[in-house]
């Protein structure tokens, strides 16, 4: 991960833990266990952890999960929604550089932070760090860009007001390399489904984007209130409806 991308997330690990969407363990699980034959006695190492929401997925399964995540505000947010949860070690890493011994780890996973990483040396590291036989999983899960119009005036919005946005979409083309490394077992699904979202998830979603406006930035009143507008527009009984996907990929890297 580069450097000036570990501080993204700096001043918004509080609104990351309390408003981005969860990952749903009746979901991954299941697939997991018939696909990599996944099982508690595995240690997982989540890259790019953040504040541990798909970490919370394995330890749901009774895996051993080793957090890495290299800012540190979003550690110390894990660390304290997780209290003192043995089976879960949190390390000071990244996806190029993860802190592991070498065959350390039955799986590695990474979730929304994946299009951040150094993909190439991400996958060197990664293959270090993996026992024999062991597995990749990049599991990503939020809003969709475009579906209902909901979701695209939203991206409207945040092309409007946001930093970096363009430059920030164009990583996402990283999820679309991932078949180039996974050469054996590899599975692909794509799930969609929808969320919901009072004017306090949307604000605290909108918040928790890396590169949205923070509260002493100078476009951040303009951008409120556009999300206000934004809101009052597309609410439909108090809530405005997002089209969401996962976008799942599994298989076993290259030796």
């Amino acid at each position: 991960m580069k450097e000036k991308n570990v501080g993204r997330f700096s001043g918004k690990a509080t609104a990351y833990a309390r408003y981005r969407e969860r990952y749903a363990p009746e979901v991954l699980l299941p697939r997991l266990r018939v696909w990599c034959e996944l099982i508690p006695e595995w240690t997982v190492a989540d890259v790019g952890a953040g504040t541990g929401m798909l970490s919370d997925v394995f330890l749901e399964n009774g895996n051993r999960v080793l957090a890495i995540e290299p800012n540190e505000e979003m550690r110390q947010m894990c660390a304290d929604l997780h209290g003192d949860d043995l089976r879960l070690e949190i390390v000071d890493g990244t996806a190029e550089a993860t802190g592991l011994a070498a065959s350390s780890v039955e799986m590695v996973v990474a979730g929304r932070a994946l299009h951040w990483f150094d993909l190439d040396r991400a996958m060197v590291e990664f293959r270090r760090v993996l026992k024999p036989e062991g597995w990749f999983a990049s599991i990503a899960f939020g809003r969709r860009e475009s579906g209902r119009e909901e979701n695209e005036a939203f991206e409207h919005l945040l092309r409007m007001y946001t930093k970096d946005h363009a430059s920030t979409r164009a990583t996402y083309q990283a999820y679309r390399r991932l078949e180039d490394f996974l050469v054996r077992d590899y599975r692909h699904e794509e799930i969609v489904g929808s969320m919901e979202l009072d004017w306090d998830g949307l604000y605290g979603m909108a918040m928790s984007i890396s590169h949205s406006p923070r509260i002493d930035d100078p476009g951040y009143v303009q951008f409120e209130q556009s999300l206000r507008a934004y809101f009052n527009r597309y609410a439909v009984g108090g809530v405005v409806t997002w089209e969401t996907r996962y976008w799942i990929n599994v298989g076993r890297l290259s030796a």
